[in-house]
């Protein structure tokens, strides 16, 4: 199973630090830039293959210190066919040097669309009546729930076929989720907390060894009173918590998310992570071209701030 698989290399590491990969290309160094527009000019290309390198970099700076990955399909879409080149080399790059790898698409449909996404994502797609082979070939997906089971139960079917994941958006970080998340319904609950019992629900039948499904959730690092509630609300449902770092949420923000074993989350990190290099805590001691050496400095000061609570 994909949650089992998960938490074992999260115990293992005794890091519950997710490494999210969001790159534009400013962000990657000068001479990785140089090299690959002096070869393929000012080009969509360049950008791809300088982005690749920097994605790599990355990884290779932090797989023995952090268990997951999570690229952010969109800032590879932006690039086109080479960007999403790219976002399928970082995925099967990332796969050898032993991370969980979590695509962060949020997609879902209709559920014959559903299905689509699903094998692109997570399964297979259907060659010829003999052949099928995977995509993307990612251990997990994060999905919409709004269009209800009818969107969710091809997902479902393959993390039960080829044991994958998903996580539902359950309450977002942004600060303008309140505007439908928080609307109370006719029952009482919160819009958030009525999706928190589907996502509970729909992951009953994908619970693993360690009593935690591969149907999470994704909840906000932003909104640490309903990260609390959820945590008690959702007891067999894993989280996928964004929000730490550069969006503003902090170690204690988060410590809600976990039982009292210390696991039932992982916890995002993008932009502190990949430019930690500009932040001041590092700025003064590593260059734009020590970029991976400053991420990795970063990752060890983050898995010191989470043993507190693992």
């Amino acid at each position: 199973m994909f949650i089992d698989r998960l938490l074992e290399r999260i115990i293992k590491k005794r890091n519950p630090a997710v490494i999210g990969l969001d790159p534009l290309i400013e962000y990657v160094s000068p001479s990785i830039r140089e090299k690959y527009s002096l070869i393929y000019g000012n080009t969509l290309k360049a950008c791809a293959e300088a982005i690749l390198e920097f994605n790599k970099s990355l990884l290779d700076a932090v797989y023995d210190i952090i268990p997951a990955v999570k690229p952010q399909s969109a800032y590879y879409e932006m690039y086109g066919s080479e960007g999403i080149r790219t976002l399928i080399e970082t995925i099967r790059y990332a796969k050898e040097k032993g991370f969980i790898v979590i695509v962060d698409a949020k997609r879902n449909d209709i559920g014959s669309t559903a299905t689509a996404y699903s094998s692109a994502y997570l399964g297979k797609t259907v060659i010829d009546e003999n052949i099928s082979q995977p995509v993307f070939d990612a251990d997990a997906l994060t999905v919409n729930g709004y269009l209800g089971i009818d969107g969710i139960k091809p997902m479902l079917e393959c993390c039960d076929k080829y044991g994958k994941g998903i996580f539902v958006l359950v309450k977002t970080s942004n600060p303008s989720s309140v505007q439908l998340q928080d609307i109370v319904t006719d029952d009482g609950r919160r819009v958030y907390e009525v999706m928190a019992d589907l996502v509970h629900d729909w992951g009953t039948g994908l619970v693993g060894k360690h009593g935690y499904s591969s149907a999470g959730a994704v909840v906000g690092a932003t909104w640490p009173e309903q990260l609390k509630s959820l945590r008690k609300r959702m007891p067999h449902t894993f989280f996928l918590v964004p929000g730490y770092g550069a969006q503003g949420g902090s170690a204690a923000d988060v410590a809600a998310a976990f039982d009292s074993n210390g696991l039932g989350a992982v916890i995002n990190a993008s932009r502190s992570l990949m430019c930690a290099y500009k932040h001041e805590r590092w700025r003064d001691l590593f260059t734009h071209e020590q970029f991976a050496d400053a991420c990795r400095e970063e990752a060890l000061r983050m898995k010191k701030e989470f043993e507190s609570f693992i």
